[in-house]
């Protein structure tokens, strides 16, 4: 594991940075980066970390929780700093998953989410049980207090427990972004 934050847009973005959804968070990724739990680098050596990460453990399959966000967000982010020389973050052959809709066709349909839902109140203005990463990792783990950090690495900590558990509920579910 590894927690990187993108100096192309951490350095060279100061503005965007201020005016980011995350820019309270400014502080904490200096603190981070200081004291060694997140390394300050180039949206280039991140990538080229990921190629080496996939190459190592043959990797197949990338997952997320509402992977259109990241995969968007990852794509938009190379073509703005390559200046649309390259495209696409993820390599050409692996196979993007989204846990979101693992969690849609499994855990939004079981009877004890529906209730946990119900109980918490955690509906859309439209009457669907809410499926952010936060509040099914609340499920999964009964803790009520969990709050979601949307840093990275952290993120990424519970959205494996979401996975695993969507998996060990052994039911039939769609799991690939274009599908």
């Amino acid at each position: 594991t590894r927690s990187f934050v993108n100096a192309d847009i951490f350095l060279n973005e100061k503005e965007l940075m201020k005016s980011a959804y995350y820019a309270k968070k400014i502080p904490m990724y200096w603190e981070r980066i200081k004291n060694g739990e997140a390394i300050l680098t180039s949206f280039y050596n991140i990538r080229k970390a990921l190629l080496k990460d996939i190459a190592e453990y043959e990797v197949t399959e990338i997952f997320a929780h509402n992977m259109r966000f990241d995969y968007g967000t990852l794509n938009n982010t190379e073509r703005w700093l390559t200046k649309s020389q390259y495209r696409y973050f993820f390599p050409y052959g692996i196979e993007i998953c989204d846990t979101l809709k693992m969690c849609r066709d499994v855990i939004a349909k079981m009877p004890t989410y529906i209730r946990f839902c119900e109980e918490n109140g955690y509906f859309t203005k439209n009457g669907q049980v809410r499926l952010t990463a936060e509040i099914v990792y609340r499920f999964i783990t009964k803790d009520l207090d969990f709050v979601e950090e949307h840093t990275g690495l952290s993120d990424v900590m519970i959205e494996k427990e979401i996975l695993a558990y969507c998996y060990k509920q052994h039911k039939k579910m769609r799991k690939a972004l274009f599908e």
